[in-house]
């Protein structure tokens, strides 16, 4: 069992107390700076490289990095690095090679939403409407910050589940429906910087072995007594890492992740689009250090020994617990209060980008051209902040019963419950679209829709028994990378497909896209 100090709750109510004062306080700023929707949706062109790529790293590193990737390596052990070193990677090349064309046309088109820029990208309602919807799968993916909000709070502050998920709601709540995405990127640059001092300093104590009788050789022998598996490099118990296999579909899956509508939207904030390669660089190497928290998870199990399976925590508190374990209460809270940024900072965007479904894409782009089209402007952007805000609150109310549902589970597993199938979607509809000049409406909805239903039958292990190949896809149910790969790639096969056999777009519409000097 886990030993709480007597002082922690008292000083994880001080920290936790401060720390959401501030996140109200920057989202009261953000409030300043939003006079319209499009400020609300995506505070287009407000924010410089540095700043933005702080945001940006902190927006991907969610609590899945900060508290799943430490509860998978304190349940494999090391084996569990590798998905920490992969998905950077794969994240960042996503976004570097759709980033040019993304900034380019969503300016030009004054895009709100990645469902937008798509509809605008094939000349698709269509696309827009399927895409926006299906986007509502991430409410999945902001459940699971969620569920690491529940963690902190109930470890930290003493609460029980039902008050510690009310109160991370609303916290995210109150702050994302004053700034919008001005608050969104305001606290997540703040989040971020604490993310970055914590990511370092996890690693310094894994690399001393701090708590650990004999430092990092002792601690290298008490996982290896625990559980020789813990010190393997390849895991076989750990489907996600348990092969090549296993390690190319990570990457590829993770390719169209920074395409995903709580992250893409944030390109459009980049105050000067001639700085979109600082911007990329920097968050990259942002994005490579958050990862070292895994290290935390190993160094949990050293301290801890089997604790976290035999008490009523699960390994997604691996590292407030280790926290508690060596630290005084009043640093532990400290901690505390830092990983809770990370989940924070993944969390109001994915609420931002749910709210412009109904604000944005089904509103302004469908409702107001064929019923309410003779609204001034001004009105239509009225209505827009005030469903924005609505929404907002809608959303938390969702994602809030599915967060309770699913607490139990590792954070990364239920995010990818939400973002698989997107991510499999968006391979050929975007990934694709923003380099083929080739691809049409009809492909790129045919390659979206069978990229999310292929996810879904293969990791809902729907497809049926029989034959080799069968037989092969079927195992690949439990590794939620392998599922949005293959789906992936059938995607992008289908969308080439497709629109090779489908009627192209308007000459004049591609030079739009891709620039008339491209032939």
């Amino acid at each position: 069992m886990i030993q709480v100090p007597s002082g922690l709750i008292v000083w994880g109510w001080v920290f936790m107390l401060g720390y959401v004062g501030l996140m109200i306080f920057l989202g009261s700023w953000g409030r300043q700076r939003v006079a319209t929707g499009d400020d609300f949706a995506v505070a287009r062109g407000a924010y410089g490289p540095l700043t933005l790529s702080i945001a940006f790293a902190a927006t991907i590193a969610s609590g899945a990095t900060f508290l799943g990737l430490p509860g998978f390596a304190y349940t494999y052990g090391i084996s569990a690095l590798w998905v920490g070193l992969v998905y950077p990677v794969g994240v960042y090349l996503g976004i570097f090679l759709c980033q040019r064309v993304v900034i380019r046309l969503g300016n030009q088109f004054g895009n709100r939403s990645i469902p937008e820029f798509l509809g605008d990208r094939y000349q698709s309602e269509a696309i827009r409407i399927l895409s926006a919807v299906a986007s509502l799968a991430l409410l999945f993916y902001l459940a699971a910050q969620l569920v690491g909000g529940l963690a902190m709070f109930e470890v930290m502050l003493g609460l029980d589940k039902p008050l510690a998920l009310g109160l991370t709601s609303l916290v995210l709540l109150v702050y994302v429906a004053m700034g919008g995405a001005h608050a969104d990127i305001l606290t997540d640059t703040v989040q971020g910087v604490l993310m970055l001092v914590i990511a370092v300093g996890v690693a310094w104590m894994f690399l001393t072995g701090f708590g650990v009788v004999g430092g990092f050789e002792g601690m290298l022998a008490r996982l290896e007594t625990l559980d020789p598996l813990t010190i393997a490099p390849i895991n076989e118990e750990f489907a996600l890492v348990n092969g090549l296999w296993a390690f190319v579909a990570m990457i590829l899956a993770y390719i169209p992740l920074g395409m995903l509508p709580h992250i893409g939207n944030k390109l459009w904030a980049l105050k000067d689009p001639r700085s979109q390669r600082r911007f990329i660089l920097s968050a990259f190497c942002i994005g490579l250090i958050f990862p070292l928290l895994t290290l935390g998870g190993l160094l949990a199990r050293a301290v801890l020994g089997d604790a976290l399976f035999e008490g009523e925590l699960t390994p997604n508190s691996a590292l407030p617990a280790l926290f508690i374990e060596v630290f005084p209460a009043w640093l532990a809270a400290l901690l505390g209060a830092a990983v809770l940024a990370s989940i924070m900072s993944t969390a109001d965007g994915l609420v931002i980008s749910a709210s412009q479904v109904f604000a944005n894409d089904i509103y302004r782009r469908t409702v107001v051209p064929r019923w309410r089209s003779h609204l001034m402007p001004e009105q239509v952007d009225r209505s827009v902040l005030v469903i924005s805000r609505w929404a907002t609150a809608g959303t938390m109310l969702v994602a809030t019963v599915i967060a309770w549902y699913t607490f139990d589970m590792n954070i990364i597993l239920v995010t990818w419950i939400g973002i698989g199938g997107l991510t499999a979607a968006l391979a050929g509809s975007l990934v694709l679209g923003v380099f083929w000049r080739r691809a049409t409406a009809p492909g790129a909805i045919a390659g979206f829709v069978i990229g999310l239903g292929g996810f879904i039958a293969l990791h809902a292990g729907w497809l049926p028994t029989g034959g080799a190949l069968l037989g092969w896809l079927s195992s690949q149910a439990p590794n939620p990378y392998a599922c949005a790969t293959i789906a992936g790639i059938v995607a992008v096969t289908v969308t080439v497909l497709v629109s090779l056999a489908t009627k192209p777009l308007p000459q004049d519409h591609l030079d739009k896209v891709f620039g008339s000097a491209e032939t």
